[in-house]
Order: C-alpha cells, then structure tokens, then sequence
C-alpha cells in the first residue's frame, strides 16, 4: 500500500488554447465643425468673440478643425492662432491647409478629408445655351423620431428635416435640425433649429428650461432668455431677426 505524502504541485499548467480574434478595423464618420479664419485676423477673432459672447456654448463639446487655407500662416503666427483659440477654450483636433514645415509635434496633427477630384473642362461659354433657370426643387424633407430622452452628452443631429423627441433634453444635451425640433418633455439643453438656413423653422417643447436655442443662426442663451417662459411650454420661431418666444395654449 502506497502511503500518501506532501501535496505537491505540478510542475506545468495547462491552458486552454482559444482561437484569437482577428484584429478588425471599422470606419466610424463623426461631424467636425471647421473654423476657416481670414485676414485681417484680430477681425475674425473678434468677430469670433461676438458669436461667443452670444452663445457661451457653442463651441464646447464639439470636435472642431482649424482651416488655415487662406492664411498660409508661418510657425509663429500658426502657434500665435492656436494659443489665441486655446484662451478661448475652443479645442481643436486638426489642422487642414498648413504647410508641414509649421507643424511642431505638439500641434493638432494635419488632417486632408478632401476627395480627388477628376479634371474640369472649361466650356466655351460663347457656344453654350443661355440656360433657363428652373425652379429650385424642395429639399427632401425627413423626421427624425426619438422615443426617448437625451440624456447629458448626448447629441442628435438631422439635417434633411425635422426632429422629434417623445422625451426630454437634458442639461448637456444638444439636438441639431435643419427643419423644427418638437420635444414633448422639457428643453434643458440645447435645441439647434433650421441649421441649414431654414428661416422657418421652429422649436415646440412641453416644459422650456433651454441653456441654448437657435433658429437659422440666430442664438439666445438662458442668460439672454430670462425667466419669463421658464418651465412653460414654449414655441419659438423667427421673427425677421428677433427670436419670438410664445407660449402654447
């Protein structure tokens, strides 16, 4: 009989083999806004500072490029307009017309989003039609249905038409159109209407307690807005260039 003695452990371990996943790569598209400055510079930056001063929030959260195109700036008057944009608290995450020799390393890196293009022949304008002007279609028009809320962070954007949110817009949120936005619970964060200049859009919400809303360019920020409609529920349209605020019945 075999007496049992210390327990003592292998001297090997063995692993279950398991089939790495391939390493996969997927294309993701996001929207950037692009800041195109032009000379004179102080101009564009105080104009920059104007729209700012209106809309506090308008820059923050969004991925934004700087298009330097049309200043061919040098290394010192590029870093001069990042640190210029960085006070502003204006972030950006790339630079599109620099030439690589202003580019330090710890610059927003060079970005080219911009599709080859086949040559263009010029037409002899002389042998040409006079061409009749037709009438401008209308632009497809499209809802965009939301059966929920936005929560903090959250952002919608639907450019070809309307948006309507069964929820709320919370605090941080922010909902871009091209036609009207409809919430049927509160505005607590940004509505954004007619972005792509539809002048007759409109923002509809059951309960208004909006830090930002826009129509077609036009921004009023809750310091703007007072509290008169607070917590009412509000339509909001244009009125040449004044924001009209009514309540709905």
């Amino acid at each position: 009989m075999r007496k049992s003695g210390p327990y003592k452990e292998p001297d090997f371990v063995t692993i279950a083999v398991r089939p790495r996943p391939s390493l996969r790569f997927r294309g993701r598209s996001f929207l950037a806004l692009v800041l195109a400055p032009v000379v004179p510079l102080r101009d564009w930056l105080e104009d920059l500072d104007a729209v700012m001063k209106n809309s506090p929030g308008f820059f923050a959260d969004r991925a934004i490029l700087l298009d330097v195109s049309a200043l061919k700036p040098s290394k010192s008057e590029l870093k001069f307009l990042l640190a210029a944009l960085k006070m502003r608290d204006i972030r950006i995450i790339g630079l599109e017309g620099a030439a690589p020799q202003v580019l330090d390393p710890d610059m927003p890196g060079p970005v080219s989003g911009g599709r080859a293009a086949g040559d263009i022949e010029v037409p002899d304008l002389d042998a040409m039609p006079i061409p009749v002007a037709s009438a401008p279609q209308p632009a497809a028009n499209s809802t965009l249905l939301i059966e929920g809320s936005l929560r903090s962070g959250q952002s919608i954007l639907h450019t070809e038409g309307d948006v309507t949110i069964l929820g709320s817009v919370a605090s941080g949120a922010e909902v871009v159109a091209g036609g009207s936005i409809h919430i049927y619970g509160a505005l607590r964060g940004r509505a954004i209407a007619g972005c792509t200049g539809n002048g007759r859009a409109r923002i509809f919400c059951r309960k208004f307690e909006a830090e930002l809303i826009a129509i077609d360019g036009l921004y009023k920020t809750a310091d703007d807005l007072g509290t008169k409609f607070h917590g009412q529920p509000v339509q909001v349209n244009l009125d040449g260039d004044a924001i009209i605020l009514k309540t709905l019945d």
